[in-house]
């Protein structure tokens, strides 16, 4: 018997329970319409928001980095690994969201985790949103600071925690995703950086999902609030809106240099390839270039919510292009999500433990490139499947 045998066993109770992942594989590039498992469908289940991932522009900066300067970097970016192209995007990164400074990580994910583990202490504090990301709930742990964590979107609950955690000479972080990515709902920016400033503690936004599609351009959502100069720390990601890869923190030089110093994931791993960087860089073109994406994906996002509702479809507290279709049952939600795939639309199910038992939902996407006639197609078929399934 092997060591970790114990794991089929654990394996099987996810699939008795229904809870086991089995990731489809896309083949070919992706957009509104994909190909995955042999069977084309209209794809709601990309953070391809503005529909850059594939872009023309895109594809020749990447391909004509990578001839230029090579596959890869060799290094990380202490040592060897710092290209002008990593500095000309963070200079990009950090004009787009109004701030001082940007450094980029090598995801979201790190982003998040690293900034938060290097920042506390042990002896510190963190009020969070019960909702956040897992990489912020990441690197809470990591920094072994005191978590306290307020109730969704609840600026009342998270001032009266702040209080009673002050201590003199504690260091406390008021955190919280701008969009919240199973729900599609937007923090209380204002009311939360308010309670910040009363207490004197950092304010903190991961933006992953508001990038490139609240405020002006895409700024995000302390643009979209116009509280410029009032968030310490802003997180992005160029995996969703911008199309690629990576993570941002944007913020004072300070904050930027004393990660360069400290951010374990930063310090720990190679850099991004050229390919990777020139993309990115491009996408920032195309955001200004092109303005109208961002009109056509709210202009989509609106439409598409209507026709769910119209249906009769649990759409929860929705307020952006991320919006759960919410059935409640794992088992029914498995089923509903296999049979939308069977009948032309990717949509997957979202079950335990991302969001909470009781609340398995399909989330839907739609992006800048989707037509009317494909979300047409789409509300079709989930009006046929609701129905058939008992949903509706």
């Amino acid at each position: 018997m092997g060591a970790l045998d114990y794991l089929k066993e654990q394996l099987a109770e996810l699939e008795a329970q229904r809870l086991a992942l089995h990731p489809r594989t896309l083949e070919g590039p992706t957009g509104a319409r994909a190909r995955f498992d042999g069977r084309e469908v209209v794809n709601l289940a990309s953070n391809n928001y503005l529909g850059l991932a594939n872009h023309p522009r895109m594809n020749a900066a990447a391909a004509r980095a990578a001839s230029e300067l090579g596959a890869g970097t060799g290094a990380v970016r202490t040592i060897a690994g710092t290209m002008a192209l990593h500095r000309e995007l963070e200079r990009r990164f950090a004009a787009f969201k109004h701030a001082e400074s940007a450094l980029m990580f090598q995801s979201g994910f790190t982003a998040n985790a690293g900034t938060v583990q290097a920042i506390l202490t042990p002896e510190d504090v963190i009020v969070s949103d019960r909702l956040n990301h897992a990489s912020i709930i990441d690197g809470a742990r990591l920094s072994k600071a005191e978590i306290k964590v307020f109730e969704h979107r609840d600026a009342g609950h998270a001032d009266r925690l702040l209080a009673e955690t002050a201590r003199p000479g504690r260091r406390q972080l008021l955190i919280t995703d701008g969009v919240f990515s199973m729900d599609g709902d937007i923090a209380p920016l204002p009311e939360l950086v308010e309670v910040a400033e009363r207490h004197g503690a950092i304010m903190m936004v991961d933006d992953a999902h508001a990038s490139g599609v609240l405020g002006r351009g895409g700024a995000g959502t302390v643009d979209h609030f116009g509280l410029h100069g009032r968030v310490d720390v802003q997180v992005g990601t160029l995996s969703k809106a911008i199309g690629v890869l990576g993570g941002f923190i944007a913020g004072p030089r300070h904050l930027t240099e004393w990660l360069e110093n400290r951010g374990r994931p930063y310090l720990f791993s190679t850099s991004a390839p050229p390919a990777i960087v020139a993309a990115c860089i491009e996408a920032l073109d195309i955001i200004r270039d092109e303005p109208e994406r961002i009109e056509r994906l709210w202009d989509n996002t609106r439409w598409f919510k209507a026709g769910l509702h119209e249906l009769g479809f649990d759409t929860g507290a929705s307020e952006t292009p991320i919006t759960p279709v919410i059935i409640g049952e794992e088992e029914r939600t498995q089923d509903f999500a296999r049979r939308l795939f069977e009948e032309g639309v990717f949509t997957p199910a979202i079950v335990y433990p991302t969001v909470p038992r009781g609340q398995a939902r399909v989330r839907t996407i739609v992006t800048a490139e989707h037509t009317q006639e494909d979300l047409g197609r789409a509300l079709e078929v989930f009006e046929r499947v609701g129905k058939e399934l008992r949903v509706l």
